[in-house]
């Protein structure tokens, strides 16, 4: 290539990514206006009592149910009918909550299956648009995730899946998406919640953290020093390192695609405008990163834990700690 032909070709790469840069940016700042004004819905200030423990893990859950009952009650006085249910389906007697705050987009910790007896433990970590009003569908992926461990795990094995929206998510269109921001904040949330789990399970038990799409660049910014075997990034924009090796973590990195995830056009670019670093990076399912890539079929953004599907199975080997069945 000749020195004009490439000075042209740098100049179009230059201008590809600064107009791309740009649009998020201007996207993440004007759509979200709208919604700016929308009046809270009111709930009560989160219970706060000391971490639990196997023997207090019970009373820690019925304390948090009774935080959802009341602010059901008041989202439902608040005319929020929408809010009023999804709390009222937190506070139900068959939930296993660790931790619950109805304010804002709102935030729980939920518990499947039998926490202090378990062997292998996976924390889901969701991305964004993730709060009370769509837990719904966060739920759906942890039952779901537990159902295939519960199936695929050897004789005297026992699991437990800890659905964890412990922070505030970004909106798919929104400065926040773009950036470290939020997941630097949560990062020392996660951590403090591994720390909490494994007082409850004993040293013995194996933790997972399998991070969904922005929740990938929070689990990033949470792996030096969690104490977890695996980290598994879906659909994952980034994570604000240049490497697997750059999460500075002795636990097995892993990634995977869909092959119908919109996430793989996302340029995969990091620059610095205004002050702020927007963009993640490398793209985790490259070669150059460095993360073991497994399979995920050919799913979109959303379908990593759909029951039957590839993904789901080899979440549930990641988990299990069955690699040499992991498909790649």
């Amino acid at each position: 290539m000749g020195s004009r032909s490439a000075a042209g070709w740098r100049r179009r790469v230059g201008t590809a990514r600064r107009t791309v840069l740009a649009a998020l940016i201007c996207g993440a700042v004007v759509l979200p206006l709208a919604g700016a004004a929308r009046p809270e819905t009111p709930a009560p200030t989160p219970s706060v009592s000391a971490a639990p423990t196997a023997d207090t893990l019970d009373e820690a859950y019925a304390v948090h149910r009774a935080d959802a009952a009341e602010a059901s009650r008041m989202a439902a006085a608040h005319g929020d009918r929408r809010r009023a249910a999804a709390d009222r389906a937190m506070a139900d007697p068959s939930r296993h909550l660790l931790a619950f705050d109805g304010r804002g987009a709102g935030q729980a910790t939920e518990v499947l299956g039998e926490l202090t007896r378990a062997d292998r433990v996976a924390v889901l970590v969701p991305g964004s648009d993730t709060g009370l009003d769509t837990y719904g569908r966060f739920r759906a992926a942890a039952l779901a995730l537990h159902a295939r461990l519960t199936a695929d795990a050897p004789e005297g094995t026992r699991t437990a899946v800890v659905a964890w929206l412990g922070y505030e998510t970004p909106g798919t269109v929104s400065t926040a998406v773009a950036t470290t921001g939020r997941a630097d904040r949560a990062a020392p949330k996660l951590r403090a919640l591994l720390d909490v789990l494994r007082g409850i399970t004993g040293p013995t038990a194996r933790f997972s953290l399998l991070c969904h799409s922005y929740g990938s660049v929070v689990c990033a910014r949470a792996a030096e020093g969690a104490d977890v075997a695996d980290i598994a990034l879906v659909g994952s924009p980034g994570t604000g390192a240049d490497s697997a090796s750059g999460l500075r973590t002795g636990a097995r990195i892993w990634a995977a695609r869909g092959a119908d995830d919109w996430v793989g056009h996302v340029p995969h670019l990091s620059a610095d405008l205004f002050g702020t670093t927007v963009g993640f990076g490398p793209d985790p399912v490259s070669p150059g990163f460095g993360a073991r890539v497994f399979a995920a079929g050919d799913g979109g953004h959303s379908d990593y834990f759909a029951p039957g599907s590839v993904s789901l199975r080899n979440l549930a080997r990641i988990t299990l700690g069955d690699t040499p069945e992991v498909t790649r």
